[in-house]
């Protein structure tokens, strides 16, 4: 452990979080770093402090303390060292486990691709943790924004965020064309435009099934009743529909005891409706137009409902299935209506990175937007919490964005410590403060009769609310 990172002394009070044996120890005064953020995120920033000072002071009276401690990333890491991600801030983030940031500038031009890309790849944070639910009193486009409660997990290291990718025109993609034309599709009719560029998805077993892994434990530790697999596996077989099959294996073998996945729900379902029924009349019931196929296949799918019913009949059959954790699968660009139309129906989404990106904010477009919505960045033994959303530049220093975002991600952190009074402290608060109408610019010009309220006195009256 260092006593300096970037020049900046470390607080010379308060005690470091350790993990262990898969288990993080929280003293009552950690020391938890934060990125300030760019642009906007310097408001954001120091409203944020605020309401998690005095929620935890709140809650435990003295008795617990964060001690926050800056480090640099972005613009003002580039400013004081030359660098948008300098070597220390990363040490500091490994070194103390746990942190938080704002938004950060994404480079233009070479050198880092993005900040927040690099953080979850060198610290292999490979859960992208994103709650969306709605706060009563938030401006929302849907009628019932009240039934969406969602929690994503994105798998956050692979995927094309692994930045490989060849440039059209140079001798990389070329040599790259040249390989998959010449070696890979020799024979076949398919080929890659000379003039292309050209990237690499690697989905792998190793990512997808902990990912998979972390949805399924935390949707049994939070009474969570179904876990949804989000893929397009329909068109990239390998690569998304690996993924699928991967989570189904996780379900299977891992979770056995508390999951069925819903082909065998049907299998047993449709027993219990009618304990007479044939294997082969059960599979005529989840496989419609099985007679039209050829033997084989029918001949496999008798062999799947006689396979459930051996497997799982006497720990599942007989309505028990109807109390485990649900675990199905819905195609990437299906989900985007299922959570309008039949939001209730989803609770935990497990999905491959780019799918996750896509639909994390579609969501959260449901119950307020980015402005409020939290994440979190976890891998064994360190997270990072962050803000979803952009660096907003020309709102910079302007004390009027709305910092709901840093501040929910501080509700997750707190719950990722153990510290949940505090937590539900700021939730009530803000939904009360909210509820009435005093908000900022992006909810005061949708909300009739509302008072817009600065960024700091957003947070007073957050504070005043506890």
């Amino acid at each position: 452990m260092q006593t300096s990172y970037n020049g900046i002394p470390v607080p010379s009070t308060g005690a470091s979080i350790a993990w262990a044996n898969g288990v993080f120890t929280v003293p009552d005064d950690p020391i938890i770093p934060y990125i300030e953020g760019d642009g906007t995120g310097r408001d954001i920033w120091k409203a944020s402090q605020r309401v998690f000072d005095a929620a935890v002071e709140k809650a435990y009276g003295g008795k617990r303390r964060v001690h926050w401690y800056e480090v640099l990333a972005g613009e003002k890491a580039y400013r004081a060292t030359q660098n948008w991600l300098p070597d220390d801030t990363v040490r500091a983030t490994v070194d103390f486990r746990v942190s938080i940031k704002g938004p950060l500038t994404t480079p233009v031009g070479g050198g880092i691709r993005s900040l927040n890309v690099a953080l979850r790849q060198l610290m292999d944070l490979y859960q992208c943790v994103r709650p969306v639910k709605y706060y009563a009193g938030v401006p929302s486009p849907v009628k019932h924004p009240e039934k969406l409660d969602i929690v994503i997990f994105r798998e956050n290291t692979e995927d094309i965020y692994a930045g490989i990718e060849f440039r059209e025109g140079t001798p990389e993609a070329a040599r790259f064309i040249s390989f998959v034309n010449d070696e890979m599709l020799r024979g076949t009719r398919k080929k890659i435009r000379l003039d292309s560029g050209v990237g690499v998805k690697p989905i792998s077993i190793t990512g997808s099934k902990r990912l998979v892994r972390a949805a399924l434990a935390f949707a049994l530790k939070h009474g969570r009743k179904t876990v949804t697999l989000v893929h397009k596996g329909n068109i990239q077989k390998f690569t998304e529909g690996a993924f699928r099959e991967w989570g189904y294996q996780v379900a299977t073998e891992e979770f056995r005891a508390d999951t069925i996945t819903e082909r065998e729900s049907w299998i047993l379902g449709n027993l219990e409706q009618n304990p007479a029924l044939s294997a082969e009349e059960n599979a005529a019931l989840i496989e419609p137009g099985i007679e039209f196929a050829a033997p084989e296949f029918g001949a496999s799918i008798v062999a799947e409902v006689n396979h459930v019913i051996a497997s799982i009949g006497a720990t599942h059959g007989n309505g028990q299935w109807k109390q485990k954790i649900l675990v199905n699968d819905r195609i990437a660009d299906s989900i985007f209506q299922q959570i309008i139309i039949r939001p209730s129906d989803y609770s935990v989404l497990a999905t491959t990175n780019l799918n996750g990106d896509y639909i994390s904010d579609a969501a959260a477009a449901q119950v307020g937007g980015l402005g409020i919505a939290p994440g979190a960045n976890i891998g064994d033994g360190y997270a990072v919490f962050e803000a979803t959303h952009g660096t907003a530049p020309k709102y910079a220093d302007l004390d009027v964005i709305n910092p709901g975002s840093v501040i929910l991600s501080g509700v997750m952190l707190f719950d990722f410590l153990g510290w949940n009074e505090a937590a539900r402290l700021i939730e009530s608060s803000m939904e009360k403060t909210i509820q009435q109408k005093f908000v900022t610019y992006d909810f005061e010009r949708q909300m009739q009769g509302a008072t817009k309220a600065k960024t700091s006195e957003f947070a007073t009256r957050l504070i005043e609310n506890m």
